[in-house]
């Protein structure tokens, strides 16, 4: 089964961190992969919030991969499951503060199903790649 995960610090309060990364449509800003989200439903950040997302795909293509958050701690915790797409990771985003600064740890986890467990090794690839755009999130909060 994929998985992979990641983890960085940034000088930033805990509730800016977790504050821009709830909001689900500041994805294209320092996921490489997201080629545009919005919010299709519900509260932004919140339990129940479906966002449309489209990522760049095979041969530059955008695919769909839509997401719903399914459980949120504020300031502390956000998990979220894909809910279109070939592939339907569930991931989270952990953050923990020392006061000044937040530590984020990324995860993703999938279990590919039918034709999908061909691609694994190129899933694989493209959570390694997901879950390494902290360091882009770092850079973009730091400014």
């Amino acid at each position: 089964m994929p998985s992979a995960e990641n983890r960085v610090t940034i000088r930033r309060p805990v509730e800016d961190v977790f504050r821009f990364v709830a909001h689900g449509e500041n994805g294209p800003v320092w996921r490489s992969s997201v080629v545009e989200a919005r919010l299709r439903s519900g509260v932004e950040g919140q339990p129940g919030a479906v966002y449309d997302q489209r990522v760049s795909g095979p041969f530059g293509r955008p695919v769909p991969a839509d997401y719903e958050i399914v459980s949120v701690v504020p300031d502390r915790e956000l998990r979220f499951r894909a809910i279109a797409g070939p592939v339907r990771p569930e991931g989270y985003y952990l953050f923990e503060s020392d006061g000044s600064a937040t530590t984020v740890t990324f995860g993703l986890t999938c279990e590919p199903k039918g034709f999908a467990k061909l691609m694994s090794p190129m899933v694989q690839k493209a959570m390694d790649g997901e879950v390494a755009c902290l360091a882009k999130l770092k850079d973009v909060l730091e400014r």
